[in-house]
């Protein structure tokens, strides 16, 4: 039996990149997904070459919104039993810290952080009644959260989540929900286009000598959403090519 049969999944910002690879992989495991995003059209595109999947915009700004993505999960599949929070804002530092526009760390905060919030806080309900304690959070993180690689509005955004993540599992944990987090390094996503002398740079930096693939990251979802990783809540699953565990240019630096 596939490891999501039966399952119910809404996973935001869906509808390329990294929510789009674990759209695909938790619906070749037997999920039925709902594919949100910013641009309904893209969900919709991305959820048509889904067996099963369906696509809805939904903004996580708008609480309203949210809730019903929610509430249209449900109500298609008959349960809601994995989350993935994978909407992020991601603004370019101004030269100077003190030249941060307010507005700029707002944004990439409450769409990273607080959408985030809104999704767990809609959804939480559903994923208690979910049958067999299989109710999980996945929320998809960076290794941002835990050293300085620039952009201090999303790094913080970041690193509330991963906190978030952990109080939220302490406090879900006595109704059957699981809540994790994946922590990337550089993912070579649409993000990216353009820039790919810069991507092939930068896997220079990476122990395993490459940068990651969506693929990457929605194995790491995958194993966190299901009954394998049914003893595990408030860890932090760093998947990011040793980028934290080894300093490569002083290792090679290094005699």
């Amino acid at each position: 039996m596939k490891r999501f049969e039966g399952y119910g999944v809404l996973i935001t910002a869906a509808g390329q990149g990294i929510g789009a690879a674990a759209a695909r992989r938790l619906a070749e495991e037997g999920a039925r997904v709902l594919v949100t995003d910013l641009d309904g059209e893209r969900a919709r595109k991305t959820a048509g070459e889904i067996p099963g999947a369906l696509g809805l915009a939904c903004d996580v700004g708008d609480r309203a919104a949210v809730e019903a993505a929610v509430a249209y999960a449900v109500g298609e599949f008959g349960s809601l039993d994995v989350v993935v929070n994978n909407a992020y804002s991601c603004t370019l530092d101004a030269p100077r810290f003190e030249d941060e526009d307010e507005e700029t760390w707002n944004r990439d905060l409450d769409v990273t952080l607080t959408g985030a919030y809104r999704v767990c806080r809609a959804a939480m309900t559903h994923l208690a009644a979910a049958p067999g304690g299989r109710g999980a959070i996945v929320n998809v993180g960076s290794i941002n959260a835990e050293q300085d690689f620039g952009n201090h509005s999303y790094s913080a955004a970041k690193a509330g989540l991963a906190s978030l993540t952990r109080t939220l599992a302490g406090h879900a944990a006595p109704r059957g929900v699981r809540v994790n987090i994946v922590e990337p390094g550089t993912i070579h996503t649409p993000a990216w286009a353009g820039r790919e002398d810069q991507l092939a740079e930068l896997a220079g930096a990476y122990p395993l000598g490459r940068v990651g693939e969506p693929e990457d990251i929605a194995a790491a979802i995958a194993f966190l959403a299901s009954r394998d990783a049914s003893w595990i809540t408030g860890t932090t699953l760093r998947v990011d090519g040793g980028m934290l565990a080894v300093n490569s240019p002083f290792r090679q630096s290094t005699p």
